[in-house]
């Protein structure tokens, strides 16, 4: 048994190597769209529990969304104001964003879940990220 290796030229070892390519960009892009999922998502959940000024989320969300969100937290706020159940109080207090999850729909579009925890119950958040002029926008947020 013989162990046969090829002989290399000089001109083998100078010879100029491609750069290795990164196949790791869509890996990063998502643990950065992860990233900001989970700290939108906990914002706003803060936002809803009275916590949080909504206006901190103004650079994230678009304009739609940050209305909506607006508009539930005033209404949530408005119900516990109106009654007196002491689970409505406790409402969205102390969340904790569990899971992220995110798949690519296209290069500037991303859409992902959470699973938030609070005092009372757990729920689901889906969010639709688009990304305009290098920054991520949340186009879609659905609180469950």
């Amino acid at each position: 048994m013989s162990a046969v290796t090829s002989i290399r030229t000089r001109a083998d070892f100078n010879a100029p190597q491609e750069p290795p390519v990164r196949t790791l960009r869509s890996t990063d892009e998502n643990q950065d769209i992860c990233t900001i999922t989970r700290n939108t998502v906990q914002a706003a959940i803060e936002v809803l529990a009275g916590t949080r000024p909504v206006h901190q989320l103004a650079r994230r969300l678009d304009q739609r969304c940050l209305a909506a969100l607006q508009h539930r937290a005033s209404l949530i706020q408005r119900e516990a104001a109106r009654t007196s159940l002491p689970a409505l109080k406790r409402l969205h207090k102390n969340p904790a964003v569990r899971s992220v999850r995110a798949c690519e729909v296209s290069a500037d579009v991303y859409e992902a879940s959470a699973v938030v925890v609070d005092e009372l119950r757990a729920r689901a958040v889906a969010v639709r990220l688009e990304r305009s002029r290098q920054v991520w926008r949340v186009t879609a947020l659905e609180i469950g």
